[in-house]
């Protein structure tokens, strides 16, 4: 990582008290807070963020999941897509929509939610405008409200893999890099 890793025993009492917070919910300090640490008002908004877009938003557990991973393989963020693709495939994502993913193909998608928050996040990220065809049959499947928060979820999905990358994150040392097209924090392709 780019940034030196803090132990608690190095906190001030502001990061002392934000990271308090965060475990109380969230168990331990890793992945983005390792970074966000070093700003402790950062952390704290971005944790909060953080717990409404992975606990308490309107998407469904297998749609926030999914998010992650379609921001992680736009970013090239593999350190998110390694700490959350197993737990999409609990949440019932499909092996074969997670192996198209991480090869960097559109997938063939079964489930029309997964359709569509797909399509919704690619055309925000690669057009920077969403269709009108794509934002009603997003608000038909999923509402007001959970349109909004999936509209939140790719920003924040893509903040968290922009903080990852740019801060050289270490990969978790019991997985490997998931994308063929990246080494390190560099594409090869």
């Amino acid at each position: 990582m780019r940034l030196p890793v803090l132990s608690p025993e190095q906190f001030t009492p502001r990061q002392k008290e934000v990271s308090a917070k965060h475990i109380a919910r969230r168990d331990y300090l890793g992945g983005p807070y390792k970074v966000w640490i070093h700003s402790p008002e950062m952390f704290e908004k971005a944790s909060a963020i953080s717990n409404y877009m992975r606990f308490d938003c309107g998407l469904p557990v297998k749609l926030r999941e999914f998010g992650i991973l379609v921001m992680s393989r736009y970013w090239d963020a593999q350190y998110s897509w390694n700490a959350h693709v197993d737990k999409a495939i609990a949440a019932g994502i499909p092996e074969d929509v997670v192996n198209d993913l991480a090869a960097g193909r559109k997938p063939n998608f079964k489930a029309d939610d997964e359709r569509v928050y797909y399509t919704f996040a690619m055309e925000l990220l690669e057009k920077h405008f969403v269709s009108d065809a794509t934002f009603d049959e997003a608000r038909k499947i999923f509402g007001e409200r959970t349109l909004v928060d999936l509209i939140g979820s790719v920003g924040y999905f893509s903040m968290l893999a922009m903080c990852l990358n740019s801060a050289q994150v270490d990969l978790q040392p019991n997985r490997t890099p998931p994308f063929a097209d990246v080494s390190g924090f560099k594409k090869t392709g």
